[in-house]
This record gives C-alpha cells, sequence and structure tokens, in this order.
C-alpha cells in the first residue's frame, strides 16, 4: 500500500484491511472483486490484484512459507520489486540489505551532492551501491525505516530542516551552500575566487553531477539535489460516461454499472458504461456514438436526444488526464440486459459506494446528483409549495384567512 502512497492515506485502509484478512491464507482465499471494493479510492489497483496474486501463490505453492531474502522475495512474487523486497526482508528477516525510495534517494543525492537525473538507471544503481553499503548489518531494518523517516520528516522536498539533521556535518549539498555563499561574500568585496578544491566533484564528465546545461540555483540551496528529467505531459483522454438509472422496487433510484476488463487501466473495477471518444468529435457526434453504445447494453434502439447531458468532470491519473463527458438516460425497471456482454448489474446509491469502483466513477455519480438537485430544487425567492392552490375571492374554507377584498365584498345571497 506504500508503494507510491503516503503514510496519512494509507493506515485506514490498512487498517481496514488486517481486520478482513489477518493472514496470508485468509487474503488467498478472498475474491478479486473483495479485494476491488476494499482498495477502492486507494488508487493504483494492480497492487491489491498482485498482493492478492502473491498470497496465493505462497500459499499454494510455497507451503505457506515467505520468501526470506530480497532475491527471492523479489524473484518469485508478483508485485514485489526491488524496494518492497528489500524493506521486507530487511524490516521482517533482518536481512542487511538497503532500500532506495523517494525519500532515500532525496536524502542520498544531497548526503553526496548527486545533481544527474536521479530516476536514470546509472544514477538508481549507483544509489543502491550505496544503501547497501550504509545498512547497519546490526539493525538493517531499523536503520531502513529511520533513513526513510529521515527524508519524510526532515530532509523534505521544500524547506528541509537541516538545522536539525543528525546527518548535517557529513552532508555535501550542505557544504556546497555555505561555499557558494562564500564565493558570493568574496565576489561582493572584490577578493578573487578561490581555486576548486580537488576533491569537490562537477568539473568534469562526472555522470553523477549536474549537466553544465542547468547550472547552480543560490536561490534552492540543499533543494537543488535531487534533480529530476522533466515530467512528460499526460496524455489526454476524453470518454463518453452515462448514468442510466430507473426506479428501484421502493421507489428509491437504480444505476447500472458494468465491469471493466481484467487487465489495463481500472483493471476488474465497476463503472458507468464508458465509450472512449476520438479526438475533437462534435458534441452531436459524441452523443451518436454513446447512443450506439447503450444500444448494446439496453437491448433496444436509443435515441441520441434521449441523452441528457450533465457536464465534464476530470479526474488526473498519473500518466492520464481524463475528461469524462457525462450524460444520464432514464429507462424502463423492465429493460433486459444482454448476458454475453461485460458483467453488470443495477445498484442503489449505497450499493455503489460499497461496490469496487474507481474515484473518477464517483465523481460522476455526484455530478449527476448535483444536477438532479438543481432541477428539483424551486426556483429563488418563491416560498409558495409547487401544487398548492391559490385561494379564490369567495372561498370560506374553515380556518383560511380571507383576504382583503373578500372580506369587503357584500354576502352573497343563498
Amino acid at each position: 500500500m506504500l508503494q507510491q502512497t503516503q503514510v496519512a492515506t494509507v493506515i485506514d485502509y490498512y487498517n481496514r484491511w488486517m481486520q478482513k484478512w489477518p493472514t496470508l491464507q485468509a487474503l488467498a482465499q478472498a475474491s478479486l472483486e473483495e479485494v476491488n471494493e476494499l482498495w477502492a479510492g486507494l488508487g493504483y489497483y494492480s497492487r491489491g490484484k498482485r498482493l492478492q496474486e502473491a498470497a496465493r501463490k505462497v500459499v499454494s505453492e510455497l507451503a505457506g512459507r515467505m520468501p526470506r531474502t530480497a532475491e527471492e522475495l523479489q524473484k518469485l512474487l508478483p508485485g514485489v520489486g526491488r524496494y518492497t523486497a528489500g524493506a521486507i526482508a530487511s524490516i521482517s528477516y533482518g536481512q542487511a540489505t538497503g532500500v532506495v525510495d523517494g525519500n532515500v534517494i532525496r536524502v542520498l543525492c544531497r548526503l553526496r551532492c548527486i545533481g544527474a537525473d536521479s530516476s536514470s538507471p546509472a544514477v538508481i544503481d549507483r544509489l543502491w551501491d550505496m544503501a547497501n553499503a550504509l545498512v547497519d548489518r546490526s539493525r538493517p531494518g531499523d536503520f531502513n525505516q529511520a533513513l526513510m523517516e529521515l527524508g519524510a520528516t526532515v530532509c523534505v522536498p521544500k524547506a528541509p530542516l537541516c538545522g536539525e539533521c543528525p546527518l548535517k556535518q557529513h552532508c555535501r549539498a550542505r557544504s556546497r551552500v555555505e561555499k557558494e555563499l562564500a564565493f558570493a561574500s568574496q565576489k561582493l568585496f572584490g577578493k578573487p575566487a578561490p581555486v576548486p578544491d580537488v576533491e569537490d566533484c562537477g568539473v568534469g564528465g562526472c555522470p553523477l553531477c549536474p549537466p553544465a546545461a542547468e547550472p547552480w540555483d543560490s536561490s534552492l540551496g540543499v533543494t537543488n539535489f535531487p534533480r529530476k528529467a522533466a515530467k512528460k505531459q499526460p496524455r489526454a483522454v476524453r470518454t463518453a460516461t452515462c448514468v442510466l438509472e430507473r426506479r428501484g422496487c421502493h421507489g428509491a433510484p437504480e444505476y447500472l454499472i458494468v465491469q471493466r476488463p481484467s487487465s489495463g487501466l481500472l483493471a476488474g473495477l465497476w463503472e458507468f458504461p464508458s465509450l472512449t471518444l476520438a479526438q475533437d468529435l462534435q458534441e452531436e457526434k459524441q452523443r451518436e456514438a454513446l447512443a450506439d453504445h447503450l444500444q448494446a447494453w439496453t437491448g433496444q434502439p436509443v435515441a441520441a436526444r434521449s441523452l441528457r447531458f450533465i457536464g465534464e468532470v476530470i479526474h488526473i491519473f498519473s500518466h492520464i488526464h481524463q475528461t469524462y463527458v457525462v450524460y444520464s438516460l432514464p429507462v424502463d425497471g423492465d429493460m433486459m440486459l444482454d448476458p454475453a456482454l461485460s458483467p453488470s448489474r443495477w445498484v442503489t446509491e449505497e450499493e455503489f459506494h460499497a461496490s469496487a469502483v474507481s474515484t473518477a466513477m464517483k465523481k460522476v455519480l455526484k455530478a449527476h446528483e448535483k444536477q438532479r438537485g438543481k432541477e428539483s430544487s424551486p426556483g429563488k425567492g418563491s416560498k409558495r409549495k409547487r401544487g398548492a392552490k391559490t385561494q379564490g375571492a369567495g372561498s370560506t374554507c374553515a380556518g383560511t384567512q380571507l383576504s382583503l377584498r373578500a372580506f369587503l365584498q357584500a354576502p352573497t345571497a343563498p
């Protein structure tokens, strides 16, 4: 769970997970649907799937015995990479092996003034060599956790607490800042710049130093390190999504959800019927494409004009800028669904939120409900209830106050 996700976010999920599946055997017997339901909202859903696959492999192929070394963990268990293997082996089994995560990368790059792209294979390999050399042989788990915690609480990405750092006397990034300040002071008073120290890297073709095209930025201080390559812009994807709604047996609304394929993005999760749109498709063509797609689910013709536009919902995945073009469509309760298509089912709002649905789909339902709330609420400034009838001038219903005109009128003859 801690891969790509902060501790504060993970805690509640972890506690619920351990309460539901306290052992490998219990997790191995769970269904992928149950795993996805509990994982919903945590993101990177393939992690949950691989975690369960690993539990099943340990139970069925390894006689219930977890691999005990980083090498075996990475080799035998799906979803376990170099970092996870090192963390498990050192913390759980006491193997003297290092770990390299985002926090450790930041600490080591500042400690050793490594200014090359920290995501490049050459730099990552060097950082692993350093982590394996530094790890305390007698308490590897404690050392690795301390190093990660140092990066999470002291050597943070912005505004690091250098004065409180236990490694400040050994930190070359901090030493570089002090030297740059001294250079600037000498230059201010017209003194010649000192000759570079032969022990200071950065004068030559060192693969770990900042590239010449990226000079030192004095305003950043130690946060000049680490340096990362410019992020690729996420690709833009537009998807037409339809909230099909019917009235359930108790009058409450029910929604049709369908299951995504077992591989790829959001594998195995449930969603409203959706269709990826071609780029620059006109709104009219979007409706027609979605109507054709929905016809396969409803088993009856769907007129494009019957689709009610709700709005657009934006959700950012790590590599995709996703825009959902949301429509709604009320349908008859006795509509038949084609069993040959992907699994589908009707759910109440409560069942929807309890299902394995992504955060993006929860946003879609929220947009739909918000639009429905606007349509059902009376206009501003109107205090009269809908359907209320105005009393006529001659009305004399018991307990009803007459208008002034009716009061002054002469009584009519019986």
